[in-house]
């Protein structure tokens, strides 16, 4: 299989490393915990051709933004107070990135609001942080940066590695802050482990949206980081919670996929809800994750979305550990 032709198939290059890890894993049988591999490789695996990636803009209302390319979708805030940007994929889309929100009336990036800390959303702080942006995250994203970290995708895995100190959120909080920017309230929310220890939701009061990272994916099932604190009922608990703060005229945006809606992420909830308790019931029972596997408890919501081995083998992880064994 030529990793490289497959990928540029998906849809838009967006969620590439969880939509290509599953492809890998219908036709591979590679160890989750081989050698772990390094950027550079993973971006050789993947094909990622940063020089022909191109960035797409979506408006959401006036002054906001949802920017797809390479990694992560980015919010944009422009306004008379400057950018503010949710996420930043990589170094090498940074050029891109910053000439497509010249083309919407901005200049350069004032803050830069990391969802989490994994390498497709975080990795423009490289240039980003040198060049002058408040870097902003929750506290555990944080410190995550700080030390090298592997990654389990369970086809193989991912060593990131610890971010230098210009690349480091310069300001942090643990369950709430706000900023008042180009005239709206925008809210940073953390709700507990979820995707990862330290993801942020956040709201765009003004403009009745809100950004959810890799806590909300629309390109397929969740990933959940179980090796690093990633937990299956906290990811649910926290999309309830977001629910909670929004109406169903929101807009929401998720780490990875197209814009949604209330209804999209109240669904997204229904059905990891229902996964966390058939698999949660199988645990409980003894049941092995060969055995879970076999259960095929995702066939009802397989054709909504995709390929479901690397979400079952990390929710059984996270499971296990949730309840104790």
């Amino acid at each position: 299989m030529k990793i490289s032709s497959t990928i540029k198939r998906s849809v838009q290059g967006v969620a590439k490393y969880l939509w290509v890890v599953a492809t890998l894993l219908a036709a591979t049988t590679v160890a989750a915990h081989d050698e772990p591999m390094s950027l550079d490789e993973l971006r050789e695996a993947f094909g990622w051709d940063f020089e022909k990636i191109q960035i797409r803009t979506e408006k959401v209302a006036d002054g906001l933004y949802v920017l797809f390319g390479a990694g992560g979708n980015i919010g944009v805030s422009v306004g008379e107070q400057g950018v503010l940007i949710v996420d930043d994929q990589f170094p090498e889309m940074i050029p891109k990135v910053l000439a497509a929100i010249r083309e919407i009336g901005g200049n350069g990036v004032d803050f830069a609001v990391n969802t989490h800390w994994h390498f497709d959303h975080a990795e423009g702080n490289l240039v980003l942080g040198p060049g002058g942006t408040w870097l902003v995250s929750q506290a555990n994203s944080r410190q995550m940066m700080l030390d090298d970290h592997v990654i389990n995708l369970v086809a193989f895995a991912y060593e990131q590695k610890a971010y230098p100190k210009a690349a480091l959120p310069v300001i942090t909080y643990n369950d709430t802050m706000q900023f008042h920017f180009n005239g709206q309230k925008i809210d940073l929310m953390h709700f507990g482990p979820a995707h990862t220890t330290g993801d942020t939701a956040i709201f765009f009061r003004g403009t009745n949206a809100v950004h959810l990272g890799d806590v909300f994916n629309r390109s397929g099932y969740p990933f959940i980081d179980a090796d690093n604190g990633g937990d299956l009922a906290g990811m649910i608990s926290f999309c309830r919670a977001v629910l909670g703060e929004i109406d169903t005229d929101t807009v929401v945006i998720p780490g990875h996929g197209e814009i949604s809606n209330y209804a999209g992420l109240e669904r997204y909830v229904e059905v990891l809800s229902a996964l966390h308790a058939g698999i949660s019931e199988l645990v409980k029972v003894g049941k092995s994750l060969e055995e879970v596997v076999a259960a095929n408890l995702t066939a009802p919501y397989d054709d909504e979305f995709g390929n479901p081995t690397m979400f079952v083998d990390r929710a059984y992880a996270s499971i296990s550990r949730e309840l104790g064994d």
